[in-house]
């Protein structure tokens, strides 16, 4: 899980507001909000690096209690300008002895002792405080990878509780560093069947340590052991609730938004951006107008479906743009993804301007502010992971939203959703009587159709021929009564024909994929396993009704290894 930006921006918390000039370097979260708004019982995650960071986010929120991931190398003034109750330490594919592993700042350990705030270490986070503390931590002579039984060692534990002497659990581990000794003051609270440190702690201190990752769900008792370590050793209360975090939005907004301005909302049909938009309506009103671009890279009948909810259910204030030849010129003989998703970023942005000279004709003052629908993924995958030397890392993809902005963009940017993970958004959306039809709308990315057909998006009748495959499948996952077991599905056209035989003639023709998966958030997913009689009806329905295709074949891959989108 990452938590850098693209953006060098100054924001509000939660809601973030982009300057007009972009600079590009990479900065932490923790320069995007200020704090004073938010409540004392704060959970800080700082992140090393683990593909699990952005689970602990979620199940702490998931107990009502305000969690946020800042880079594990951020500043102490960064780190404690949040008010932390708790602070915990993330694991990472990092070694303490590695010359330029990355390690809290200088002074964290006494500030923390000295202002009450409980710290816990998992994995990679346990295995820093041994090494920062005087112990010792080497390289174990057996690795610990996958599930482990651990054991409740020693006299009564904080972090286990009470009684919990000899309790055995299974837990999921991910180490080949151990702590061989410990700083003065620990003590051992479980270990492996191997014999490895599993837990520790100096209740003294308030630090403690976890070898293993309660917050997946491998560790079937994980969940309780956080549970119970922030509500009764950390004392944090559960006072967070999606209701109040509407009604602080709505401050922001409405201090960020002077009484005479108007705002310009991007609206792209998906949840997001829909949620976004009446949040900022019911700050401002009708200061807002929003705007649908069909770009020509939209699903089938996607505009008049789209247009149709926002005026009979929603009752938002839309102008329908349709740029379609604007946009696929510009797209004509691209091939590069990346190179795909700047592009339509730039373009979205230049009839978002154009749009603001219009308004600016009949009220009298031009929009200053954007709104978008970005969300804590977009932003993490949009951006080197902290914990990393970050000249070494990559970023998975720009999404248009974040990193497909154009430099010279003159329109500032509010992102209320930006610290929402997709679940959240959709309790927001319930909140704010958007309805629950479409809620439930599968993702739709924001270069729409340009990351699914895989090459020129204007060659030949791909579009076409994706578009018309793409609503068989979808229909079919409706018919089945799938759709909401579904996190995504979508077909994909491939820049490859293959051999067949249609009516009795040979064929050479195009070859489609069809993805759905599951998840949660979009950042794990696993590939829905469809059973063979469906994915027989939908071959066959797409290859004797779209003409072109002789061939469908199905992703069966998770993420990781892979992206959900193949572009």
């Amino acid at each position: 899980c990452c938590l850098f930006i693209n953006p060098t921006l100054k924001a509000l918390s939660p809601t973030t507001t982009t300057t007009t000039t972009i600079n590009r370097k990479h900065i932490p979260i923790s320069s995007l909000m200020e704090t004073p708004t938010m409540k004392p019982d704060t959970v800080l995650i700082l992140d090393f690096g683990s593909q699990y960071t952005h689970l602990i986010t979620r199940r702490i929120r998931s107990l009502n209690v305000f969690s946020l991931v800042l880079s594990g190398t951020s500043s102490l003034k960064q780190i404690s300008s949040h008010n932390p109750r708790v602070v915990i330490l993330s694991g990472g594919p990092h070694s303490v002895h590695a010359p330029d592993a990355p390690s809290f700042p200088e002074g964290f350990v006494e500030w923390a002792e000295g202002n009450g705030v409980h710290v816990l270490g998992i994995c990679y986070g346990l295995q820093l405080i041994v090494q920062r503390l005087g112990g010792v931590v080497v390289e174990g002579e057996s690795k610990e990878y996958g599930k482990m039984e651990i054991e409740v060692k020693g006299g009564e534990s904080e972090i286990f509780g009470k009684g919990r002497v000899g309790e055995k659990q299974v837990v999921w581990m991910s180490h080949g560093d151990e702590a061989l000794k410990l700083p003065d003051g620990f003590e051992v609270v479980a270990q492996s069947a191997q014999g490895a440190v599993a837990a520790l702690e100096n209740r003294g201190r308030r630090i403690y340590g976890l070898q293993y990752h309660p917050e997946v769900t491998h560790s079937p008792k994980g969940m309780e052991t956080l549970k119970h370590f922030l509500f009764d050793v950390c004392g944090v209360s559960a006072d967070w609730k999606m209701e109040d975090l509407m009604e602080e939005e709505i401050k922001v907004i409405n201090n960020t938004v002077a009484a005479d301005e108007h705002v310009i909302c991007a609206l792209s049909g998906g949840v997001d951006s829909t949620v976004a938009a009446t949040l900022v309506h019911k700050a401002i009103g009708d200061r807002l107008h929003c705007i649908f671009v069909d770009n020509g890279l939209l699903r089938y009948k996607e505009q008049e479906r789209v247009m149709d909810t926002f005026e009979r259910d929603l009752h938002l204030p839309v102008t329908c743009v349709d740029a379609s030849e604007q946009f696929l010129s510009q797209l004509k003989g691209v091939v590069d993804p990346e190179t795909k998703r700047k592009i339509i970023g730039k373009e979205f942005i230049n009839i978002f301007d154009q749009f603001a000279h219009e308004l600016e004709k009949k009220h009298g003052k031009k929009p200053a502010f954007l709104v978008q629908g970005t969300l804590y993924p977009d932003v993490i995958e949009s951006c080197p992971p902290p914990g990393t030397d970050r000249t070494h890392s990559h970023t998975i993809k720009s999404h248009h939203n974040v990193g497909g902005l154009p430099k010279d963009m003159k329109l500032k940017l509010i992102e209320p959703l930006k610290l929402l993970f997709k679940d959240e958004v959709r309790e927001l959306g319930r909140i704010l009587n958007v309805p629950v039809g479409f809620l439930k709308r599968h993702p739709f990315p924001g270069p729409g159709l340009a990351v699914r057909v895989l090459g020129d998006v204007t060659q030949g009748n791909a579009l076409e021929v994706l578009r018309q495959v793409d609503e068989i499948f979808i229909q079919s996952i409706r018919d089945a009564g799938l759709y909401d077991s579904i996190w995504q599905a979508f077909a994909v056209f491939l820049p490859v024909r293959s051999v067949g035989v249609q009516g009795d003639k040979r064929t050479h023709s195009h070859v489609v994929a069809l993805r759905a998966v599951t998840s949660q958030d979009g950042m794990t997913a696993d590939w829905f396993n469809f059973e063979h009689k469906f994915l027989d009806d939908v071959s066959r329905k797409i290859c004797n009704s779209v003409q072109g295709v002789n061939r469908v074949v199905q992703d069966i891959t998770s993420k990781p290894p892979s992206t959900i989108e193949w572009e």
